[in-house]
C-alpha cells in the first residue's frame, strides 16, 4: 500500500512536491535543532489521489492518520479527546508553491464541551480555554462547512456591543461561555446538525476541507493568474497545537530575516501579544513591531533572533517565519522563502552575492523577470502638491491611480473592461483573489505590513496602503469617507504603497529611476546570456528610453504609427484618395521629409546600434475615416473600394508595396538620406535594417529587394540590410528560399500566432480565449507565451531551413514574446540572435535571457 503520512522527525530532505511547502520547512526546521511542535504531515500525493478519486480518502489514509495521532500523543504526553490534558492539534496546508491565503487553516482541534473544561482546569485560565473553544467552531464552521463568516463575526459584533468593550480579548469567562453557545446555534442552524463533539470526527472533516481547497474557485483563480500547475496538489500539516493566547507572557508574529519591502538587512516583523495566528493576518487587531516583544519577552526575541539567522544560512535566502510564543517559550511554525518587492529582491541578492550566501548566478535564477516591471512602474510626481486625505501603512510600494471599487466581483468587472480600479476593503480575505487580479492597486482599513493584503500584493508587485484607520466605509450604500470627506464607488484617488498616503483624485505620475541594484544584476544576466535584446521603438524618445534600459539595437521600428501623426495624416489620405501614380507620388514628396525627420531622430538615439524599420504594414484604409464619416462622395467611395471582408488577410504588408511602389520607395529614400545625416552628424554610419512585413514567397521578396537596392544605389548609401518579417506559415515553410535573398529574418510573433493558430487576438482576447484558459483548453494565453508546439515548431523549422542556406543569417523575434520569461527562453534554445520587446520590458527580456543561459538547457 501507498505511503502518505510522514512524520516531521522523519521527512526532512523527501523534498517540497511530497511534503508541501510548509512540511519541508517544519521538517527541516525539525531536523537542524529548531524548536518546532510536534507533528505529521499527509503528502500531497493523498491530494492527487482524492481528486482522482472522487473526492474520497485514498485507502488506508484513516487507519494511517490514527496510528500517527497516537505517536504523537506519546511524543507529547497528552491524550486526544481525554479532557484531563487533551492533545489539541492544528491542521494546515502546505502547497510545494507557496499560495498566500489560499487554503485554509483550523486550529485549537480536538476541542469540545468536556475537553474545553479540562483544559480550563488543566491551565487554570478559563478566558483561554473559552476562547480557544470559540474560535475552533468560528474556523470550524466556516472552512469545513461554509457557514457565512459574517454570521460569526455579527455575533462578535453583538456581544462586544453588549458587554461594552471594543475588542474580543476583553470579553470574560461568563461572556465567552455565552458567544460559544450562540456560535453553537449559527452552526447548527446553517447545517442542519450540531458541532461535531468527537474529535476523530473533527480531525477527519478538517483533513478533507483542506484536500477540498486545493480545488476552490479561489485556488484556481491563483493558480491560472501564477502559472501553478493543478497537478501538484496540497499537502496537510496536523501539528501540536502551541498557544500565543495564554496572557501576556504569550504572543504570536511573523517576521522576516530581511525587510521584505526594502531588502535591509535585520529581522523585520510583526508581533501580537495574547493572540493566537490568525489574529495577525485577519485584521481583526493591528500588530506592533517586533520591538514590542523585544521589551516585553527579550528572551523569546534574542532566540527568534539566532533562528533567523539559523535559517537565512540554512536555506541560503530571505526567510518568512511564522512563530508563537507560548508562555515565554519560542515555538516556529513555519519558514519559506519570504515574498517581497522587485526591489526588496534585488538588494538581497546583491548583498547576499557580498557576504559570500551565494553567487552570481545564482540571483540571475533567482529573480522572476516580470518582477522588474515592479520597479519600472510610474511613482508620484514629488513635484506637484497633492491632497493627501488619509495616511495608513506603507505595505507594498509604487503608486496606483484609479476608480474605487467596493468589492472583488465588480473589482474583476471593471478591470476586465479595462477600468483602473483601486480595491478599498475593510481587509481582504482569500476569496477576494480574483478583485485583486485586476486591481491596479488595494487601500483597507485593517490590517497590518503581514496582512492579507500586504503579502498578496507585494507577490502580484502592486501597491498596497493597510492599516488607513481613517476610512469609514459603508458598503450598503457604496460610499466612503476619509478624513471626513465622503466619496461614492467610481470616484478616483490615488495610493502612494510607498508612503500609506491616500490622495484625492488622479495624481501626476512619473517614470521610475533605474534601480542600481537592478542594474548590478542585470550586467551579471549580460554576462551570461547568448541572446543580443532590443527594443520595439517607433520614435526618437522611445528608442532613448530603450537605449537606458539596456537595448543593443531597434528590433522593431513600425512606420505607420508615423503617418497617424495629425500633422501628417491628411498628408497621407490626399496620397490615398489619389487616382494616379503622378499624383501619389506628389504627396508622397511632401512626407518624404518627414519620414525622413522621424528616421534622423532614431537613428541618432541609438548611434550606431543595429536599427530595424519595417516598411508600411496596415491596409490603406485604417488610414481614411470610417465610411459614415466620409468627408465627400469621392472619399466614401475610395473607403468603399478599400475595404475587404478580412483586411488582416487582404491588401496589406509587402502586397501594399507590390501594388504601389512608390510608398515603398518614398521610405527607403528617406531611411538612407536620414542615415547619412546621421552619420554626417555623428561621424559614426547608422546599422540600417529594412525589412518588409507579411512576405509568403521568395518572389515577393525578390522585387522588393531589388526596389530597395535600385533606390539605395540612387541615394548613394552606405551599408544597409534588407530582411522580412515571419508572420506567416507559408514563410516559416519557405525560410530556406528566402534567406537566400535575405539578410536577416525576423518573426513577427503576433501574427505568426494569429496565422497559425487562426486566432484574431482581438477577437479571441476578447471573447473565447478567456473560456479556453478557465477550462484548460490552453494553459497560457498564445499572445503572451509562445505556443511552443505550434507556432514553436514553425519557427524551429523555419531557422533550421534558413540556415541550411546561409549559416550566418541574422534570425530574431519582435513580437512582445520578446519580452516574455519562457518565450525568451525557447528563443535561447533555438538559437537565435535576438529578442526584440517594448523598451519597459528590455530589463526583463535581459534578465530572461541570462537566466536561459544558466540554465543551458537544449532544444
Amino acid at each position: 500500500m501507498a505511503r502518505y503520512i510522514y512524520d516531521y522527525a522523519e521527512a526532512a530532505g523527501l523534498g517540497r512536491d511530497l511534503l508541501g511547502g510548509k512540511g519541508a520547512g517544519l521538517s527541516e526546521m525539525t531536523a537542524i535543532g529548531l524548536p518546532v511542535p510536534p507533528g505529521f504531515i499527509i503528502a500531497t500525493s493523498a491530494s492527487v489521489e482524492y481528486m482522482n478519486n472522487g473526492h474520497e480518502l485514498p485507502d488506508g489514509v484513516k487507519e494511517e492518520v490514527a496510528k500517527y495521532v497516537t505517536r504523537l500523543e506519546k511524543t507529547t504526553g497528552t491524550r486526544f479527546g481525554y479532557p484531563d490534558d487533551p492533545l489539541l492539534v492544528s491542521v494546515r496546508s502546505g502547497g510545494a508553491i507557496s499560495m498566500p491565503g489560499m487554503m485554509d487553516t483550523i486550529l485549537n482541534l480536538g476541542l469540545n464541551d468536556e475537553t474545553t473544561e479540562g483544559l480550563a482546569r488543566k491551565t487554570q485560565n478559563r478566558r483561554f480555554a473559552y476562547d480557544a473553544y470559540r474560535r475552533l467552531i468560528q474556523m470550524f464552521g466556516n472552512v469545513v462547512e461554509g457557514v457565512d463568516a459574517e454570521l460569526f463575526e455579527g455575533e462578535i459584533r453583538t456581544a462586544l456591543r453588549r458587554n461594552g468593550v471594543s475588542r474580543e480579548i476583553d470579553l470574560s469567562p461568563e461572556e465567552l461561555s455565552e458567544l460559544i453557545e450562540r456560535f453553537k446555534r449559527v452552526y447548527a442552524d446553517s447545517t442542519g446538525w450540531e458541532f461535531p463533539q468527537d474529535p476523530a470526527v473533527q480531525l477527519t472533516r478538517a483533513i478533507r476541507a483542506v484536500l477540498e481547497s486545493w480545488d476552490s474557485p479561489r485556488a484556481n483563480v491563483y493558480r491560472q493568474a501564477n502559472g501553478i500547475s493543478d497537478t501538484l496538489g496540497t499537502a496537510v500539516n496536523v501539528v501540536q497545537m502551541v498557544f500565543g493566547n495564554k496572557g501576556e507572557g504569550s504572543g504570536t508574529g511573523v517576521a522576516f530575516t530581511r525587510n521584505p519591502s526594502t531588502g535591509e538587512r535585520g529581522m523585520w516583523g510583526e508581533y501580537l501579544s495574547n493572540a493566537q495566528g490568525e489574529d495577525s493576518v485577519s485584521g481583526a487587531r493591528t500588530p506592533e513591531p517586533l520591538e514590542a516583544m523585544r521589551e516585553r519577552l527579550p528572551e523569546a526575541h534574542e532566540q527568534l533572533l539566532e533562528a533567523g539567522d539559523t535559517l537565512e544560512r540554512h536555506y541560503r535566502d530571505m526567510q518568512d517565519i511564522e512563530f508563537t510564543v507560548e508562555e515565554g517559550h519560542l515555538y516556529l511554525l513555519q519558514t519559506r522563502s519570504g515574498k517581497r518587492t522587485a526591489a526588496a529582491a534585488l538588494k538581497i541578492g546583491v548583498d547576499m552575492v557580498d557576504e559570500g550566501l551565494i553567487g552570481r548566478d545564482e540571483v540571475v535564477k533567482r529573480i522572476e523577470p516580470s518582477r522588474l516591471d515592479d520597479i519600472l512602474h510610474p511613482t508620484i510626481n514629488p513635484d506637484i502638491e497633492h491632497q493627501v486625505i488619509a495616511i495608513g501603512l506603507n505595505a507594498s510600494p509604487g503608486a496606483a491611480v484609479g476608480r474605487v471599487v467596493m468589492d472583488a466581483d465588480k473589482a474583476e468587472e471593471w478591470g476586465r473592461r479595462g477600468e483602473d480600479v483601486i480595491l478599498v476593503r475593510w481587509e481582504t480575505t482569500p476569496d477576494d483573489i480574483h478583485g485583486l487580479i485586476q486591481a491596479r492597486g488595494v487601500l483597507t482599513v485593517h490590517g497590518g505590513m503581514t496582512s492579507h493584503a500586504a503579502v498578496v500584493a507585494r507577490g502580484m508587485g502592486k501597491p498596497c496602503v493597510v492599516g488607513c484607520g481613517d476610512l469609514v466605509i459603508d458598503i450598503e450604500n457604496r460610499s466612503l469617507s476619509i478624513s471626513g470627506r465622503n466619496l461614492v464607488e467610481g470616484d478616483v484617488i490615488t495610493i502612494n504603497g510607498a508612503t500609506g498616503e491616500v490622495i484625492a483624485g488622479a495624481a501626476e505620475l512619473v517614470p521610475p529611476e533605474i534601480d542600481p541594484n537592478m542594474e548590478t544584476v542585470l550586467s551579471w544576466a549580460d554576462a551570461c546570456r547568448d541572446l543580443s535584446v532590443y527594443a520595439n521603438a517607433d520614435s526618437a524618445e522611445d528608442a532613448a528610453r530603450a537605449r537606458e534600459f539596456g537595448a543593443q539595437g531597434i528590433g522593431l521600428c513600425r512606420t505607420e504609427h508615423m503617418f497617424m501623426a495629425p500633422d501628417r495624416l491628411g498628408k497621407v489620405r490626399a496620397m490615398i484618395m489619389a487616382t494616379s501614380e503622378i499624383e501619389r507620388r506628389k504627396h508622397l514628396d511632401a512626407l518624404l521629409p518627414m519620414q525622413q525627420s522621424d528616421f534622423e531622430g532614431i537613428f541618432l538615439a541609438m548611434e550606431g546600434l543595429p536599427v530595424t524599420i519595417r516598411l508600411l504594414d496596415p491596409p490603406l484604409h485604417e488610414f481614411l475615416p470610417r465610411l459614415e464619416d466620409a468627408e465627400t462622395p469621392e472619399m466614401a467611395a475610395r473607403i468603399k473600394s478599400l475595404t475587404e471582408a478580412n483586411p488582416m488577410l487582404g491588401t496589406r504588408g509587402c502586397r501594399i508595396g507590390l501594388m504601389y511602389p512608390e510608398i515603398y520607395e518614398m521610405q527607403v529614400r528617406a531611411i538612407i538620406r536620414a542615415a547619412h545625416v546621421a552619420e554626417a552628424k555623428t561621424g559614426k554610419a547608422p546599422l540600417v535594417e529594412i525589412m518588409y512585413p507579411l512576405v509568403a514567397f521568395a518572389a515577393e521578396f525578390r522585387r522588393l529587394r531589388d526596389l530597395t537596392d535600385r533606390v539605395a544605389a540612387e541615394e548613394n548609401a552606405g551599408e544597409y540590410r534588407v530582411g522580412t518579417m515571419i508572420e506567416l506559415p507559408s514563410a516559416c515553410m519557405r525560410a530556406g528560399e528566402i534567406a537566400e535573398l535575405a539578410d536577416f529574418l525576423s518573426f513577427g510573433t503576433n501574427d505568426l500566432t494569429q496565422t497559425t493558430l487562426g486566432f484574431s487576438r482581438d477577437d479571441a482576447e476578447g471573447r473565447f480565449l478567456s473560456y479556453y484558459l478557465g477550462h484548460h483548453v490552453l494553459d497560457a494565453n498564445p499572445f503572451e507565451t509562445l505556443d511552443i508546439d505550434g507556432v514553436g515548431e514553425l519557427m524551429r523549422i523555419a531557422v533550421e531551413r534558413a540556415r541550411k542556406v546561409k549559416p550566418d543569417i541574422k534570425i530574431g523575434i519582435c513580437g512582445e514574446h520578446g519580452g516574455d520569461p519562457a518565450s525568451v527562453a525557447f528563443c535561447h534554445r533555438l538559437g537565435l540572435d535576438y529578442v526584440s520587446c517594448s523598451p519597459y520590458r528590455v530589463p526583463l527580456a535581459r534578465l530572461a535571457a541570462g537566466q536561459a543561459a544558466v540554465a543551458g538547457n537544449p532544444a
